[in-house]
């Protein structure tokens, strides 16, 4: 039999998650015709299909499941030798796949990846942003090294280092500015604003108002924190946002702020990766870096907030 290499075995496993012969071909950056021609040996070689082909997409084959899942073990353990030799080197470089939450990436990015670039010069940083359950699939199979998430995730195959916990802050309209904060069982009444499904955050608010996972119809949903501030600002109801969101989020809308009483609902941020993973001490250093740009943001925010409560007395103090 023709050796399969790893080339091949690459835009198999391309083909195998896209499901697409024109989106697997553009993750590899070669034509879709010799995509085709690659798969096809492959299949020549094996003596058997992989997949079978509809007119949009393709979908494996039972045998090419089989296939699929020995294919990522392959992938992982040969990727796993280059982070050998990375970790071998000293400092941190090469190409490195970091996942993110949505609630996480617009606030503490850019302060992360600037201190990163700073200490590695070298550092060809890759930011995946996605929901917690993708990210964590692109861990376990691979394709990023590392991921910065809620916790927990509970995945035996990972580790999870927790970095900071931060607090979540009712967000009112501006007129409701000195009225009494409610109680997580107070919120069940209101018209409260939510992400969509599939976001950690819904889930941790909805366990701090006690609500079940699948709340009313009538609470209204929001792609993002940006959406959801601004329906607040309209009027339409209250919503939860993280603290290290407050100051992006709120600059611009008519909103007030107000903090929970104790219990305060909160959550817990920290960074996975492959117990496996050869770059492990270098990532814990990485963690490192994002506990100290976490402690910078929550600085910056905390000064800025003192600010706003000198110039804007009506707005209740962050």
């Amino acid at each position: 039999m023709t050796n399969l290499t790893l080339k091949q075995l690459r835009y198999f496993e391309a083909l195998a998650r896209h499901g697409h012969f024109g989106r697997a071909a553009d993750a590899c950056s070669i034509s879709q015709p010799a995509l085709s021609v690659q798969i096809r040996e492959m299949e020549e070689a094996l003596g058997t299909s992989l997949f079978e082909r509809g007119p949009k997409q393709v979908r494996l084959t039972s045998f090419g499941e089989d296939f699929a899942l020995r294919c990522r073990d392959i992938l992982r353990s040969v990727d796993e030798l280059f982070d050998m030799a990375r970790a071998s080197r000293e400092g941190l470089s090469g190409r490195l796949g970091i996942g993110v939450i949505p609630t996480i990436a617009p606030y503490l990015l850019p302060t992360i990846l600037g201190e990163l670039s700073r200490l590695h010069d070298g550092l060809d940083i890759h930011v995946r942003e996605a929901m917690t359950p993708r990210l964590i699939e692109e861990v376990r199979e691979g394709r990023l090294e590392t991921a910065i998430v809620a916790l927990p995730v509970s995945e035996p195959s990972l580790t999870e280092i927790a970095l900071f916990s931060e607090e979540f802050v009712l967000v009112r309209p501006a007129e409701d500015a000195g009225k009494p904060v409610p109680s997580g069982e107070a919120l069940r009444a209101m018209r409260l604003l939510l992400l969509e499904e599939g976001h950690c955050f819904r889930d941790q608010a909805l366990a701090f108002c006690n609500m079940s996972p699948s709340p009313p119809r009538e609470l209204m949903h929001g792609s993002s924190l940006t959406t959801l501030v601004q329906m607040v600002s309209a009027g339409i109801g209250v919503t939860l946002i993280p603290e290290m969101a407050v100051a992006v989020e709120t600059r611009s809308a008519a909103v007030s702020l107000a903090r929970f009483r104790t219990p305060k609902p909160s959550r817990t941020i920290g960074m996975v990766w492959r117990r496996t993973s050869p770059l492990a001490k270098q990532l814990l250093a990485i963690s490192e870096v994002v506990r100290r740009s976490a402690d910078t943001l929550r600085q910056s925010h905390q000064e800025a907030a003192h600010e706003r409560a000198s110039s804007f007395s009506a707005r209740e103090p962050v």
